[in-house]
């Protein structure tokens, strides 16, 4: 690799000068769609997996919830999503937007032009996004990696599987490289506290990650404040 003198300008190649990879991108929320664009634009041949039915990663709403409210049974039924119901970003369309395909209002119909929008507003952003630079025919949807491995020529072998009419569909293939953009919003994280923590005060513990709604905490009894609060800001 040929170095540039100290203090110049660093040596970057043409697009002429890059030969096609073949990439996996494991992933179809913000950052798999944003990296699937950028690789196709630079030549590469791209396959993205996403084991949801849609794009918008951990910005897709479900009702569902875990079996498990805390996340501490191995066996529970998984969900992956973390948004509660009522969600409003923290952070301004400006700062969430990519640089070259700004979050701005569309002024569409049953759109949030709000500055600081709620969910939905998120998820229909990263639609146009994908559906603007035609990304959906780069997806397979409804498709989760389960093991990538480096072989001993070099290449990633990636196994994944598609639940379709025919059942379980289980492909093995090979790519030059992967982008891993699984997201870290899936997998509740839970605090080692010594004893019986399960409950406080006279209601049930739950990890945020499967909070959907405040009722639960509205019908707390009026001697419970901390429930009283949570449900007034929530």
């Amino acid at each position: 690799m040929k170095l540039a003198p100290l203090g110049a300008a660093p040596l970057v190649s043409s697009p002429a000068q890059l030969s096609s990879r073949r990439v996996a991108v494991i992933g179809g929320g913000a950052a798999g769609l944003v990296a699937a664009r950028e690789l196709r634009r630079e030549g590469h041949k791209v396959v993205v997996y996403e084991r949801g039915a849609q794009v918008g990663g951990t910005w897709v709403y479900t009702h569902e919830v875990e079996s498990d409210s805390i996340g501490l049974d191995p066996s529970r039924t998984i969900v992956h999503s973390s948004l509660y119901s009522s969600l409003r970003t923290n952070l301004s369309r400006e700062t969430m937007g990519f640089r070259d395909y700004p979050f701005v209002a569309t002024g569409r119909p049953n759109r949030d032009s709000r500055r600081f929008p709620g969910r939905q507003e998120v998820l229909r952003y990263l639609e146009d996004f994908a559906l603007d630079f035609k990304l959906d025919e780069l997806i397979r949807f409804q498709t989760e990696v389960s093991d990538v491995g480096l072989e001993e020529d070099g290449k990633w072998k990636v196994r994944s599987r598609t639940n379709g009419v025919d059942g379980e569909n289980v492909l093995d293939e090979k790519y030059d490289a992967v982008v891993v953009c699984n997201g870290h919003h899936t997998e509740p994280r839970i605090a080692e506290i010594p004893g019986n923590y399960v409950y406080v005060m006279s209601f049930p513990l739950d990890h945020a990650l499967d909070v959907r709604h405040t009722s639960k905490f509205q019908e707390i009894s009026a001697k419970d404040s901390l429930a009283r609060m949570i449900s007034t800001f929530a």
